[in-house]
């Protein structure tokens, strides 16, 4: 695969954490928060996150339930993946979000204690993980 630039997202219906990764390394860095009402994002943020990154894909965290199946979540978030393809036609992949709050929060907290574990902060690492996770996966044979 060529060096790609790829931005990843946690979504919820309140904030969405923001990641970029790159598929060299196959890294990601935590970005940001995109606030959301009901689960529609403050789009203006997101136009200047792919205005500034300029990314050649994007990936979505699937929260799907702990059992594999779908939830309200996980349709606002399909939703959510449509609207970004409808809007800046790029390749979106759906990833398998399941447990990654939970390392998310393990991570922070053994970097900085509970002082680290703020929503934001957890967000956007979750979307991070989402941005390895999905980047191993894509080169998997």
């Amino acid at each position: 695969m060529t060096h790609q630039t790829v931005l990843g997202f946690d979504f919820g219906s309140k904030c969405i954490g923001v990641a970029v990764g790159q598929t060299v390394t196959h890294t990601a860095s935590p970005l940001s928060v995109v606030k959301a009402q009901a689960g529609t994002p403050n789009w203006d943020d997101v136009n200047s996150l792919i205005t500034h990154w300029k990314p050649d894909a994007l990936m979505v965290g699937m929260p799907f339930a702990k059992d594999g199946s779908e939830q309200d979540i996980t349709r606002a978030a399909k939703k959510f993946c449509d609207q970004l393809r409808e809007r800046y036609g790029l390749k979106v992949y759906e990833i398998d979000e399941r447990f990654t709050t939970k390392e998310a929060r393990q991570c922070l907290f053994e970097q900085g204690g509970y002082r680290a574990l703020d929503k934001s902060s957890v967000d956007e690492w979750s979307a991070k993980l989402i941005v390895e996770s999905g980047l191993h996966m894509l080169e998997a044979p």
